[in-house]
């Protein structure tokens, strides 16, 4: 079945602590269904000292389940669900359902 979300896609948090936050697809982890947004969902890690990095509690991104999130739509910015239809190129698009704008292509 063909990804509804992608990296690079801007997306919207649905449910949990960042709900209503927008931000950008870094990574898509398809085992286990899950993505990671750029400054979103922010956790610290306590980190080992290295020879390169002195370690301490960095903060980074962790991984959001694809079901709570929604993909922006390109013309008003809310969330919307996508669909899929072919071009007259026959090339196959994603669409957002709410405004019928082509997301890729």
């Amino acid at each position: 079945m063909a990804a509804k979300i992608k990296k690079g896609d801007k997306v919207i948090v649905l449910t949990g602590k960042d709900k209503g936050r927008k931000g950008e697809v870094m990574k898509i982890i398809t085992d286990t269904n899950r993505a990671i947004v750029s400054g979103l969902n922010m956790v610290k890690r306590h980190t080992k000292p290295t020879q390169y990095d002195p370690g301490g509690i960095k903060e980074k991104e962790a991984s959001l389940h694809m079901s709570n999130l929604a993909i922006a739509d390109p013309k008003s910015g809310t969330a919307t669900r996508v669909g899929f239809k072919f071009l007259e190129d026959g090339k196959k698009v994603r669409f957002a359902k709410k405004s019928g704008e082509v997301i890729d292509g």
